[in-house]
């Protein structure tokens, strides 16, 4: 049963930097990972609207692609990733919802 994993996402991170005068400044780091990307399931849909989130999509990646991004983008859309499974062989999924300023 293998995936597929022909779609591209972006993945997302923020690094910190101190400028001259110390403050903290962020700075995007974006990385393109091969993905596939399903639908979110019902049960997950209703469970994840529970707690005021509205769920858009599954990612299922090769886990040591995924490095803890906060944010993915796909097809120039943001969203924002609240919850992590480490899956069998490897695979990591990510759960998306879409979020306004990630």
């Amino acid at each position: 049963n293998q995936m597929d994993r022909s779609e591209i996402a972006v993945l997302i991170g923020k690094t910190y930097k101190e400028d001259a005068i110390g403050q903290r400044i962020a700075s995007e780091t974006k990385r393109e990972v091969f993905c596939g990307i399903g639908s979110i399931s019902g049960s997950e849909k209703l469970e994840a609207g529970r707690n005021g989130i509205t769920a858009e999509y599954k990612l299922s990646m090769f886990q040591p692609d995924y490095q803890g991004e906060e944010s993915v983008e796909i097809a120039g859309r943001r969203y924002a990733v609240y919850r992590t499974y480490q899956a069998r062989n490897d695979t990591m999924e990510l759960y998306l919802e879409a979020k306004a300023g990630v």
